[in-house]
């Protein structure tokens, strides 16, 4: 099997995250390979992300982008999922340690370039529990063409 059949339909996702608690300011940045499929109206960001502290347990995260609503559903030990909508607070299950929890949240902002070939997905939101706030997040997802990535790093 040639080197352009092993790639097909792999990508690097890029992952830039920022969140601020009171004064605190917490960044991740994760560099992953995973998939990524564009259907009609909707794409799909597809990849696992591991645990630093137990490498043999992950959570396989699912990004469905459909017009301006972003779903971002996370299965594993605890499982989550927000609906992203720009201008619209919605409730999302949130599971921790401590137990399940209903969160709001609100997005501020949403910047979708993605297209066949990747592209990024920026979104700034609120995350607030019984209206009062929480935490002011955003990310910033570039997916690309794994061949095209790994052509650039060389």
């Amino acid at each position: 099997m040639g080197d352009k059949e092993k790639n097909k339909g792999k990508y690097m996702i890029s992952i830039l995250g920022e969140q601020i608690l009171d004064d605190d300011s917490d960044r991740i940045e994760v560099l992953t390979e995973g998939n990524f499929l564009m259907k009609k109206d909707h794409c799909y960001i597809g990849y696992k992300e591991y645990d630093e502290d137990a490498p043999q347990s992950f959570y396989d995260n699912l990004i469905k982008v459909q017009g301006d609503v972003v779903t971002i559903t996370r299965k594993g030990a605890m499982r989550s999922q927000l609906m992203l909508e720009k201008g619209k607070r919605h409730q999302c299950l949130y599971q921790t340690p401590a137990g399940d929890l209903m969160i709001g949240v609100f997005t501020k902002t949403m910047n979708n370039s993605l297209s066949k070939k990747g592209g990024t997905l920026e979104v700034s939101y609120t995350l607030d529990f019984n209206n009062d706030l929480v935490s002011e997040n955003k990310f910033k997802i570039t997916v690309e063409e794994k061949e095209k990535f790994e052509n650039e790093v060389d």
